[in-house]
């Protein structure tokens, strides 16, 4: 699982602590949603899933491994995959598949597995004929999916994902939740950030973010909005 215990983050520019007191447990396959207003820790918290921030305060554990630990961050991060809200600052390659092969080159699989990963990775997005395209030809939709291959390519157990379906169209939009929801079937757990009540009411569990804070934490997203 992915657990933090006593979280506290604090940036230098900042008199007051970006997170406070976040006691969070994640388990396998689940598929957690992080709610609330912005500027309240939601993105904040999620960069110390995957170790792109650690903690000031507290301790983060993905599967037993503190995130604490430098030596430790490439494996955490193939296990917990981040898509950031702006696909374009996660696009790396010239062409489509060579953005999806960059991660599993970076773990030096042989060019079999490689290949091999990249075609299952597009298979599952639905951008499989896609492989030789540019990708500043693609839609906003197409880079969301692009950027979700590229995780899917490192064989996680967890991805992580700021607003994923913001600024798509709703069709586009129907289409990636969808997607988010099959991986999930599969096993993959999910952290999904969201300021969209509507898109995450299959969640099985919804944390309320407010002031860098766990708010509220109800058991599966409808008994949240039937709350509210």
């Amino acid at each position: 699982m992915i657990k933090a215990e006593n979280l506290a983050y604090s940036y230098a520019d900042q008199s007051m602590p970006a997170l406070k007191e976040i006691n969070l447990a994640i388990e396998e396959g689940e598929y957690l949603a992080v709610v609330g207003p912005i500027g309240c820790g939601k993105t904040t918290l999620i960069k110390h899933f995957n170790a792109l921030l650690t903690p000031t305060e507290g301790n983060v554990w993905v599967d037993g491994m503190n995130t604490k630990d430098a030596s430790l961050a490439g494996e955490i991060r193939r296990r917990v995959g981040m898509v950031f809200q702006n696909p374009d600052n996660q696009i790396v390659g010239m062409t489509v598949e060579e953005d999806v092969a960059f991660g599993p080159e970076n773990l030096r699989l042989p060019p079999a597995e490689i290949g091999q990963r990249v075609e299952a990775a597009l298979e599952a997005v639905g951008m499989k004929n896609y492989a030789r395209r540019r990708p500043h030809t693609l839609s906003g939709g197409e880079k969301r999916l692009l950027t979700i291959a590229d995780i899917l390519a490192m064989n996680p157990k967890y991805i992580v994902l700021d607003e994923p379906a913001s600024s798509l169209d709703p069709s586009t939009r129907e289409l990636v939740l969808a997607l988010l929801r099959r991986l999930n079937n599969q096993g993959i757990a999910m952290i999904h950030i969201t300021h969209h009540l509507e898109e995450i009411t299959f969640a099985d569990r919804v944390v309320v973010m407010d002031c860098g804070r766990i708010k509220e934490s109800a058991g599966r997203a409808r008994e949240l909005l039937h709350g509210l």
